[in-house]
């Protein structure tokens, strides 16, 4: 048993439900994001289950000497002030590469927020790959997959369906996760 596998499952109790295989390209949607804990459990279960994949977070976690950690465990920092195409530049990235593992927790934020950031969708849409639903329940201690979605094109509808999956969910700060 690896020192991952030993803190997730054994010390802090998490268990997983994963049901949804692994294609070679996906997004993978992860909510609830309640707190700054939600990115230890992401890195402990990626590590202990051999997960890679990169992550979006804000830029201001890439200060050094914390950046070069970031980008060596897969950080891709996000420029919130700037409209750069991220999701036109990761898109074309998840089109053009053999593999693409990209993890985007779609709130975009630890506040409460019903208005999800959409930019998951889109790299998903663009690119014609699948978004993994990964919920992650604190009081159940159970981290979740048992749907593979495929994006329609049509927001709205698709919208609801990914954010009734995340209902069930519970955070490690319940109040502040919104659908």
């Amino acid at each position: 048993m690896t020192l991952s596998q030993r803190i997730l499952f054994r010390w802090l109790g998490f268990r997983t439900e994963v049901t949804v295989p692994m294609p070679r390209k996906y997004v993978l949607a992860l909510a609830p994001h309640t707190s700054n804990w939600d990115f230890v459990i992401g890195i402990l279960y990626s590590s202990a289950v051999g997960l890679d994949c990169n992550f979006l977070m804000k830029k201001e976690w890439f200060f050094w000497p914390l950046g070069i950690i970031m980008h060596r465990i897969g950080g891709v920092p996000v420029y919130r002030n700037k409209n750069m195409g991220s999701t036109d530049i990761l898109a074309k990235k998840a089109m053009d590469d053999d593999e693409f593992h990209l993890c985007i927790t779609p709130e975009g934020t630890r506040k409460a927020n019903r208005e999800w950031k959409r930019g998951f969708y889109y790299i998903a849409l663009k690119a014609n790959i699948p978004i993994l639903l990964y919920g992650l329940d604190y009081r159940r201690r159970l981290i979740k997959c048992t749907k593979m979605f495929i994006p329609t094109g049509c927001i709205e509808k698709d919208m609801l369906e990914i954010k009734e999956y995340f209902r069930e969910f519970e955070g490690r700060h319940p109040e502040k996760f919104e659908y």
